[in-house]
């Protein structure tokens, strides 16, 4: 059966390669709905689905996955920076204190069925001044990255801990993934 990750994300590429699943790339044309009176898990799994419906409708004989990542803090889901001042207005937010990492999943089966879930990961930052986050910002682009960073480019520079899975703040809950696409055969 083939597989397409409908995701325009370097690093969801490069989870699914690193766990041995043959895919393609088809990346979706749906817009994000960054609307913080929707719960997270549910705008998670919104925006996952909405991903991945578009590129379904295209590709009815494939396994279509779609996912979508948010930072929430303060009640306030985070997601792309537009510019340079917005991811420094986030990290500042971020800094020194725990915020919630969401990856929402949709799978859309041929023949239309789907299975959703999310994945929820807690993440502590380090206290940032501007000094720490311009050298963050030397090392990274934050404008690709929902909450303006990533933890697996240079993330030790401003992470302090996690608690829950790794691959989930990358962008992806690989685990779950590879048992839904063992599920479709």
């Amino acid at each position: 059966m083939r597989v397409i990750l409908a995701s325009a994300s370097p690093r969801r590429r490069e989870l699914l390669e690193a766990a041995g699943l043959l895919f393609e790339v088809v990346v979706s044309p749906a817009e994000e709905i960054h609307d913080p009176a929707i719960p997270l898990a549910e705008l998670c799994e919104l925006n996952a689905g909405l991903k991945a419906s578009a590129v379904a409708a295209e590709h009815g004989d494939a396994l279509v996955i779609g996912a979508d990542t948010l930072v929430w803090i303060d009640g306030e889901p985070l997601g792309k920076p537009r510019d340079l001042d917005e991811a420094r207005a986030m990290l500042r937010k971020l800094g020194g204190r725990s915020h919630t990492v969401c990856t929402g999943v949709c799978a859309i089966f041929p023949g239309g069925r789907r299975e959703s879930f999310h994945e929820l990961t807690e993440v502590r930052f380090r206290p940032l001044d501007d000094e720490l986050i311009t050298a963050y910002f030397g090392k990274t682009n934050p404008l690709d990255k929902a909450g303006a960073y990533g933890i697996q480019d240079s993330g030790e520079m401003i992470v302090e801990g996690i608690d829950g899975a790794f691959d989930n703040v990358m962008g992806l809950p690989v685990a779950k993934v590879v048992e839904v696409v063992g599920k479709a055969g």
